[in-house]
C-alpha cells in the first residue's frame, strides 16, 4: 500500500529544514534507522501516531541570479507533483512577504491540500501575530517552533486529516507485483520492453498510471505479473538541480507496491554509490530483491568476467548478500529468459512460511553445531522460535535475555534458517522477545 506523501514547501529561510529534522529525527515522529544503508536528506520516512508517510524537504529553493518566480516555480512544481499534502512554512517573525504570496500564487494552482504552518513563533506572545497570515486564503494558521518542537502535533493532525485513501489499490495475491529501480539510463525502459515482448508473453489491455510509474499486466506460464515501470525518472525538458533527490522517493513509491524489486546495475559504466543507496530502499522495505547486471553485451561476457563482476557485486552490496545475480542484454535479449524464474523464485520465497516444530528442529541443530554465547557471565537460552508473519519472512525467537541475542549470533542463526529452507531473493527478520 502507497505511503501518502507530504512535502514542505516555503521560500528561503523561514526554517524547513528545521522543521523537517524535527519532524524525521526528535519526539514527534519516529523514522526507521538501518545501520549502514546511506540516507539522502532531502526526504525520510516517518510515523505520526499510527500513520507512516514519507516527508520531502524543498530546502534546496535558493534565489540566484534569475528572476524570484522562475526559481520558486521550479523547486516548488517538482514538490507539488510529488506530494498528496503540502505544508506551506513561513516566517511567523518576518511576516507575509512578496516571495510567501508567490508561492502561495502556486500552490492555489496545485489543487492540493495544503495546510499553513507559521515557524519561529517561540512564545505565548507571538501567537497574536499569526492572524495576518490568514489573508493567505489557505484556512487556520498552526503557530509552531522548530527550535523548541513546539505546535507540531496540532499541524501534523491537520496534515493526516487530508491523506487519501489507499485501500483503493488491494492487490491480487496471486499477482506479482514487481517493479524496476535504478539510477537513469541503466536501460530500465529497454528491460520493460524486453520482457514484454519476448515470445509466449501474453500483454493484457488494461494499462494504468499510478502517479508517476507505468503499471503494464501480463501473463507467462499461467502466472500473471503487474510490472512497474520507474524509468520516467527524469522530467521533461530542463532537469532541476534536485530532480534526481526527488526520483528516488518516485522509487519509493513504486517499492511500497512491489513483492520483488529488481536493482539494475549498469555493466558498462560498473557500480557506483547511487547503485548502493537505491538498492538500499528495497531492503529497508524488506521487499524480495533480485539484482540485474543490464548491458552485459557490452563488455566481455564469459563466464570468468561474470564471476569477477559477481564478486564485485557481492563485494558492494554485502547487505543484499540474499539477492540473486541475473546478466543479461535488454538490448539484445540475451540470457532475458533467465530473469523471469528469479522473480518468481523470490517472490515464492518471500511468501514463504516455515512450520513450527520443523523450524526449531533447525534452530536445536544449530545451538548444537554453535553454543550459544556468554555474556557478561550470562548465556544465552534459546527457549524455542517461530514465524510470526511473510513479506519478509519474520520469526520471533523467545529467549530468557534479548540483551544477550548478540548481532554476531542473530546472523548465524539466520544463515542455518537459510540453509535449511533457502530463501534465496528475500531479507529474513529474526526479533527476541523474553518469554513471559
Amino acid at each position: 500500500m502507497r505511503k501518502s506523501v507530504v512535502a514542505i514547501v516555503g521560500r528561503p529561510n523561514v526554517g524547513k529544514s528545521t522543521i523537517f529534522n524535527r519532524l524525521v529525527g526528535e519526539r514527534i515522529s519516529i523514522v526507521e534507522d538501518v545501520p549502514g544503508v546511506t540516507r539522502d536528506r532531502i526526504y525520510s520516512k516517518a510515523e505520526w501516531l499510527t500513520t507512516s508517510f514519507n516527508l520531502i524537504d524543498t530546502g534546496g529553493i535558493e534565489l540566484g541570479d534569475e528572476p524570484l518566480l522562475v526559481q520558486m516555480r521550479e523547486q516548488a512544481e517538482v514538490a507539488i507533483r510529488e506530494a498528496d499534502v503540502i505544508i506551506f512554512m513561513v516566517n511567523g517573525r518576518e511576516g507575509i512577504t512578496a516571495a510567501d504570496e508567490e508561492v502561495a500564487k502556486l500552490l492555489f494552482k496545485s489543487n492540493k491540500p495544503v495546510v499553513l504552518g507559521v515557524n519561529k513563533v517561540d512564545n505565548p506572545e507571538m501567537r497574536e501575530t499569526i492572524y495576518e497570515f490568514y489573508s493567505l486564503g489557505f484556512g487556520e494558521p498552526f503557530p509552531i517552533s522548530g527550535t523548541h518542537g513546539l505546535g507540531l502535533g496540532d499541524l501534523l493532525d491537520e496534515v493526516v486529516k487530508h491523506f487519501p485513501e489507499m485501500n483503493q489499490e488491494e492487490k491480487d495475491d496471486e499477482t506479482i507485483y514487481f517493479s524496476l529501480i535504478g539510477r537513469p539510463n541503466v536501460g530500465k525502459s529497454s528491460l520493460v520492453n524486453a520482457l514484454l515482448n519476448q515470445e509466449r508473453v501474453i500483454v493484457s489491455d488494461i494499462a494504468g498510471t499510478t502517479r508517476d510509474a507505468i503499471d503494464t499486466p501480463f501473463k507467462k506460464d499461467e502466472q500473471e505479473f503487474v510490472i512497474t515501470d520507474t524509468a520516467g525518472m527524469r522530467k521533461r525538458g530542463k532537469i532541476y538541480e534536485s530532480t534526481e533527490k526527488y526520483s528516488i522517493l518516485r522509487a519509493l513509491k513504486a517499492i511500497e507496491r512491489s513483492d520483488v524489486v529488481l536493482t539494475l546495475i549498469d555493466a558498462e559504466s560498473g557500480i557506483i554509490e547511487q547503485d548502493k543507496k537505491i538498492a538500499g530502499y528495497a531492503h529497508e522495505a524488506g521487499k524480495a530483491v533480485v539484482i540485474v547486471v543490464n548491458k552485459w553485451d557490452t563488455v566481455e561476457s564469459d563466464e570468468k568476467a561474470m564471476k569477477e563482476f559477481e564478486e564485485k557485486v557481492r563485494a558492494h552490496f554485502q547487505f543484499l548478500d540474499y539477492a540473486p545475480i541475473v546478466f543479461l542484454s535488454a538490448k539484445t535479449k540475451k540470457r532475458i529468459h533467465t530473469l523471469l524464474p528469479k522473480i518468481l523464485e523470490a517472490s515464492e520465497n518471500h511468501t514463504k512460511r516455515v512450520e513450527t516444530n520443523v523450524l526449531n528442529d533447525v534452530i536445536m541443530d544449530a545451538l548444537a553445531m554453535n553454543p550459544t554465547p556468554t555474556i557478561k557471565g550470562q548465556r544465552l537460552k534459546i527457549l524455542y522460535a517461530t514465524q510470526v508473519a511473510v513479506k519478509p519472512p519474520s520469526f520471533v525467537v523467545f529467549v530468557n535475555d534479548p540483551e544477550l541475542l548478540h548481532f554476531s549470533y542473530e546472523r548465524f542463526l539466520e544463515n542455518r534458517i537459510r540453509d535449511a529452507f533457502g530463501f534465496e531473493g528475500t531479507p529474513i527478520k529474526i526479533f527476541a522477545r523474553k518469554r513471559s
